[in-house]
């Protein structure tokens, strides 16, 4: 399939602005280093991808600004960024598939930065999945989700959901389900966004988000 899009959310790793949950044990700098670190990792897996597959990568960001993303993260042929823009985060994605379908992509799959163990095998299997399904889903342990692909807007996915709590993913499901969509499920995998999540992380990167060699302004 032609015309196929991956967009990144992710936010620029000032500390004190993202992460929040985790500064009480990592410090402001050490909730920066991990956004950097995982923020990173997903781009380097996207790219791998975008080599494997006809593929636009897009970092859709808040905070900072377009030239400190350009910066961080570089600029290449089929890698464009774009600010989330205003809005919880349904609202958000929303608009991130309308701007892509608007641009006549066939296939669009968000992800997060959150998820370490999301891999390009199982991006691959959303793309490939989107030729039989009308939604592939990544469930996460914690009730969201880290990954959502559709091959048409469909608004009402990202309408009357409580984002960031543990409902997200069955709530989202149901709506699926109400409106006679097929789905299909890829590995159940856990997000990093709580302390208790931090144990799921390699020590040798915990253990480096307390350095300042990751993060610098």
């Amino acid at each position: 399939m032609k015309n196929q899009q991956l967009i990144i959310f992710t936010r620029y790793p000032e500390p004190g602005t993202t992460k929040t949950r985790l500064i009480p044990v990592l410090g402001a700098k050490g909730a920066a280093n991990l956004q950097f670190h995982m923020t990173e990792t997903t781009v380097i897996k996207a790219k791998k991808l975008s080599n494997m597959m006809a593929l636009l990568v897009e970092v859709r960001f808040a905070g900072g600004n377009l030239q400190l993303m350009k910066n961080w993260l570089g600029v290449e042929l089929n890698l464009k960024y774009q600010k989330q823009g205003t809005g919880d985060l349904g609202e958000r994605m929303a608009r991130a598939f309308e701007s892509a379908f608007y641009q006549e992509m066939e296939s669009v799959v968000i992800i997060g930065t959150d998820c370490p163990s999301l891999t390009v095998d199982i991006m691959l299997e959303a793309f490939a999945k989107l030729t039989e399904y009308d939604v592939i889903i990544g469930p996460a342990t914690d009730g969201g989700y880290y990954l959502i692909g559709l091959k048409k807007i469909i608004p009402e996915l990202f309408q009357g959901i409580n984002w960031g709590t543990s409902e997200v993913l069955s709530k989202t499901m149901a709506i699926a389900q109400n409106l006679n969509l097929d789905i299909h499920y890829l590995p159940k995998l856990s997000d990093i966004d709580r302390p208790e999540d931090l144990e799921k992380l390699q020590f040798e990167i915990h253990q480096d988000l307390r350095k300042d060699t990751i993060y610098s302004t």
